[in-house]
Parts: C-alpha cells; structure tokens; sequence
C-alpha cells in the first residue's frame, strides 16, 4: 500500500536545470566584483570548470558541492584572492541567480502536488547544484508548492545525493510511512529509480521532458505527462486509502 508520495525537482517539477542565462550572471558577478583584468570569456570560462567538478563530485562521490565551494573554485581557477567582503557577495549571487533567471515549472506540476495531498502525505527530494536547496525552497514558495509539501530533502543539505539510500529514509520518517509505502516520482533512472528502489519502495518515471529512460527502465510506473499521472493516481494509491481520505 502506497501511503505517501515524494517528487524530484528538476526535469520533474521544474524545468532547466543548467541555464546560460544563470551562468553569464555570476560570470558577470565575478567580473564586477574582482573590478581588475578579469574579463567575461576568463569568468564564463571558471565557471564551465565549476560546473564540471559539481557534475563529476554529485556522479562519481554522490555528494553536491555548495555555492561556497564554487566561489572557492573559482578564485582558485582565476588565481586572485578574495577578502570576506567579496566572497559573500558572490557566494549570494551564486546562490541566488536562478531567482533572477527563474525556471519554468513543468505544465501541471503544481496540479499534480496539489491532488496528491489531497489524499497522502507529499514530500520533496532534490539534488541541487550551484543553485542550494535554500533558492529552490524559495522559487517552490514563489509557485505555490510548499502549502502542499510537509518534508523537503535537498542534497547540498544532506551532504549526500540520490540514490543514497537515507535521502528516502528521511523523507519517509518525516511523511510518517515505511520506506516501502513510499511512492518516489522523478526523470533520472540512477538516481530517482534506483535509490527508492533500494529502500523497498516504488518508483514513478517522469518522461515528459527527459525521454532517456523510458524504454530501459525498472520503474513501477511511467508517466508522460503530470495530467496522465492525476488521471492514474487513483488507481495507483490503494482505492480503500483513498476512500478514507476522503
């Protein structure tokens, strides 16, 4: 019997984990800040660096780096020194550009959170990236998402990544269920599929912006769409727990 229910956050609520427009942001922050002859293309160019050491830390360590390590990246890859000043300054702005570059949620995926609260308990797993999971609180908040959410797990809090078994541990304590009666949604088979899997769980593969794994995966189930999955979910939870829900 499922009895609660958690989603991923990117490619499965929200749109455009990596923007151009977020990474030109902090290069210019980068260029404004050191105000010496650091030009855009050497900044853009520190910033690719970062965004390969987050990929390779979160894939290869399954951990995720923090806006603080980026900063610290990139004062190392431009070899100049910052004073505490500057370093907040960037590490905010680091944190923060994906709230002035905001992504799209994903059609219907408030809709989606929304119904299933109204039936089980819903919950939140992220992993996050130069964006923490403080700005990706805060842009579910700015959506209208939290007033349906009652536990969140971010990665860069966590100090661990999906498929790390305790990210669907917490999440299931917090939501007062068994890992097994939890129901994880999200796009990535290795992280999403796998880990709530690992703990006994189910697994929902949201394909309706990432169709990589739609024909190799071990998902229980396959949604291309969050109308689909409305559509579906009564048959999905178990029909007498919905019955006394409601």
């Amino acid at each position: 019997m499922i009895k609660a229910v958690s989603f991923d956050f990117w490619g499965t609520l929200f749109r455009d984990a990596f923007s151009k427009e977020r990474q030109e942001y902090r290069a210019k922050a980068i260029v404004n800040t050191f105000k010496r002859d650091i030009s855009i293309e050497s900044a853009l160019d520190a910033m690719s660096v970062v965004a390969k050491e987050f990929a390779r830390c979160h894939i290869e360590e399954q951990r995720t780096l923090t806006p603080e390590d980026a900063v610290d990246m990139v004062s190392l890859q431009l070899g100049i020194d910052l004073n505490k000043n500057e370093y907040e300054f960037l590490v905010n702005e680091f944190a923060t550009a994906i709230l002035v570059f905001q992504p799209e949620p994903i059609e219907n995926a408030l809709d989606a959170v929304r119904y299933t609260s109204q039936f089980v308990p819903v919950g939140l797993i992220s992993d996050t990236g130069i964006s923490p999971g403080k700005s990706l609180l805060e842009l579910l908040e700015i959506h209208g998402f939290t007033q349906y959410i009652s536990s969140y797990r971010f990665s860069d809090e966590e100090g661990v990544a999906k498929p790390q078994s305790i990210m669907f541990e917490k999440t299931a304590c917090e939501l007062g269920v068994k890992t097994e009666e939890l129901l994880h949604l999200g796009d990535l088979e290795p992280t999403d599929v796998v880990g709530i899997k690992s703990v006994g769980g189910k697994a929902g593969l949201f394909s309706g912006i990432n169709l990589k794994y739609m024909t190799s995966t071990t998902a229980d189930f396959i949604f291309t769409s969050w109308a689909e999955y409305i559509n579906k979910l009564s048959k999905i939870l178990d029909n007498h727990y919905i019955s006394e829900k409601k």
